[in-house]
């Protein structure tokens, strides 16, 4: 008797253990809302712009804090207080949920695994791996071999023409994975992570001059999703620190 009288009372304690577990879930939640995101990011970089597109497709409201990267300007990356910020003196970096992170690539994989809504990684399998593949050839294949620090090394008089042959020669291989992969978007018909890397990419190579002729899949694919809101807001024309002469030409 005895020990069921035990076992009652410790049933009856269960609902409160419960209450309390949603009641610290929503203080969480609620701490995750208090403070507004903070992104660093400047105007042209591509990086940067891969997040302003993550958020806006997930709607999260955030402050934008425009970091330069160029020295001449007073609030460019070499600063000390920017240091703190970010060890590599790069854009972007998200201050969001009491952390800051640096790389645009983890940056999404956060907000996609905190914040599930309009999820940018699919459910099957294959198609994730399909977007992630993308991923990683724009992050790591293209990119980085036109980006600003490795221009400059290059110099002015054959940065141009680097940055062309790169860009070039990343999407010969690019336009033959999405003509098989894509449907409207990247990897069927559904907005993912691919096509948050594919847009600022494109930017680029326009900015560079490649001639875009030999690549249709991507042209196409590009023009479709400048069509949405998501790619419009975060537009680098569109920018608080963008010039004024190139501002609201997206």
């Amino acid at each position: 008797m005895a020990a069921l009288r035990q076992l009652g009372s410790r049933a009856l304690q269960l609902p409160q253990i419960w209450k309390t577990s949603a009641s610290i879930a929503l203080v969480r939640n609620a701490s995750q809302d208090a403070t507004k995101p903070i992104l660093y990011s400047y105007w042209t970089s591509s990086c940067s712009w891969r997040v302003r597109i993550a958020l806006a497709l997930k709607d999260i409201d955030y402050e934008i804090r425009a970091t330069s990267l160029l020295k001449k300007d007073s609030n460019h990356v070499y600063t000390t207080d920017f240091l703190k910020v970010n060890p590599m003196q790069t854009v972007p970096a998200l201050h969001i949920d009491g952390n800051t992170l640096c790389d645009s690539i983890a940056i999404i994989h956060y907000l996609d695994e905190t914040r599930p809504q309009n999820a940018v990684l699919p459910q099957d399998p294959v198609q994730r791996a399909k977007v992630r593949e993308i991923v990683f050839l724009i992050g790591s294949a293209i990119q980085p071999l036109q980006n600003r620090l490795v221009l400059e090394t290059i110099g002015e008089e054959k940065n141009m023409d680097w940055a062309r042959h790169w860009i070039s020669r990343g999407f010969r291989g690019l336009e033959r994975i999405l003509s098989q992969s894509s449907g409207k978007y990247c990897v069927g018909d559904e907005i993912s992570m691919a096509d948050v890397f594919l847009v600022p990419q494109v930017f680029n190579a326009l900015r560079y001059k490649t001639d875009m002729t030999p690549y249709p899949t991507i042209v196409r694919l590009n023009e479709e999703l400048l069509k949405l809101e998501s790619f419009k807001v975060s537009h680098p024309h569109v920018q608080p620190d963008c010039p004024p002469k190139f501002a609201k030409k997206s």
